[in-house]
């Protein structure tokens, strides 16, 4: 019986971490539509408090990692850019995707949505992090981008 030596250990480890780091880079989702947004977050919608997420994204717009930002009640939720571009920062992010949910089933924006994407965007613009799109979540989904609002 053959001896497992610390060294073999070591390059099986070192195989088996390239191995999944290029899976991992093969199985990247692009998020080039609001429809795909809409179904990799579509769990939202049966949520019965505001949910506010970051969808991090890298240079060829696919997915690093959906950030939970806020969680707030049935009808509104507290979200600031800082919170909001702390993981993308982190991520080296090169735009995000911000999504939410009205309980209600109501997708149209309130004055609050609009306000808050007004915001983002511009701290995005100064941080270098582009908003791509504000997708809200209910009853179908809103697009600030498909509506050209963004």
């Amino acid at each position: 019986m053959r001896k497992i030596t610390p060294e073999y250990k070591a390059k099986i480890a070192e195989q088996w971490a390239y191995v999944c780091e290029k899976e991992a880079k093969e199985s990247k989702e692009k998020c080039n539509s609001s429809e795909k947004i809409y179904n990799i977050c579509a769990d939202l919608k049966t949520k019965r408090q505001e949910l506010f997420y970051c969808l991090t994204l890298n240079s060829k717009c696919e997915l690093i990692q959906k950030h939970k930002i806020a969680e707030g009640i049935a009808n509104s939720c507290l979200v600031h850019p800082r919170e909001v571009f702390y993981p993308a920062i982190k991520d080296n992010a090169i735009s995000i995707i911000v999504v939410h949910n009205h309980p209600s089933g109501e997708t149209n924006p309130s004055s609050e949505d609009d306000s808050v994407t007004i915001r983002l965007k511009e701290a995005g613009k100064i941080l270098g992090i582009e908003v791509l799109d504000h997708i809200i979540i209910g009853n179908g989904y809103y697009s600030y981008q498909e509506q050209g609002k963004i």
